[in-house]
């Protein structure tokens, strides 16, 4: 995930500062989702939908158990390289300063703002990444352009998903930017919560009880 962020900062550095420079460089923000789908790697937010239905459809300690060990090491495993390529982008030359300088900007939209509204634009991100993953169920040839529309969405309504806007923070943190506690306590953890009631509440209890009815009728 950590491209979305390069493929919005790189191009968000040459386009003019114009009132539609968002409307290009946020298209950046899907290659990661594409990244992460076609190659089928895990991603926490899409693991929400697919096995929480299970879980509704079947119940038991044990599967309770083993989805929330599933959702807890996706996500640590997802968290793990947050802050690896975060530092590598802003802390190497790979890129050079005035892109490093796009990158910080870009990154602000999601961390910054009313504290209040990043769990909100969590739930959001959530109901979005978990509706993608059903669409995808169903889309045959639609996929990529399924996997672009959607994350899309997300970037430009500034909603707040766990683990690209980890990438963001991470970058903000390794340059300065915010503190480790306003990345955690003040981002990560509302967008965290958003995310799961987003994917969990909106989605996958609707879509579980849109299945059940229709096989009891």
């Amino acid at each position: 995930m950590g491209f979305s962020l390069i493929a919005q900062g790189a191009p968000w550095q040459y386009l003019p500062d114009a009132s539609w420079r968002p409307l290009i460089a946020r298209l950046g923000y899907t290659v990661g989702c594409i990244i992460v789908v076609l190659g089928r790697q895990p991603l926490f937010t899409e693991n929400t939908r697919t096995r929480m239905i299970s879980l509704f459809s079947h119940g038991g300690t044990a599967r309770l158990l083993n989805v929330a060990r599933l959702r807890a090491v996706v996500r640590s495993a997802n968290l793990v390289g947050t802050p690896i390529i975060a530092w590598l982008v802003g802390h190497t030359q790979v890129f050079v300063p005035p892109v490093r300088a796009a990158f910080t900007e870009v990154s602000r939209t999601p961390v910054e703002g009313d504290p209040g509204a990043i769990p909100l634009r969590g739930i959001f991100a959530g109901w979005l990444i978990a509706l993608m993953v059903w669409l995808l169920l169903f889309a045959e040839t639609a996929r990529v352009t399924i996997i672009i529309i959607v994350p899309y969405v997300v970037a430009l309504g500034g909603f707040t998903h766990v683990i690209a806007g980890s990438v963001e923070a991470c970058y903000l943190v390794t340059s300065g930017a915010i503190s480790i506690s306003q990345a955690v306590l003040g981002y990560m953890l509302p967008t965290l919560v958003g995310n799961v009631i987003g994917g969990i509440a909106l989605v996958a209890a609707p879509n579980h009880a849109q299945v059940v009815a229709g096989r009891d009728a």
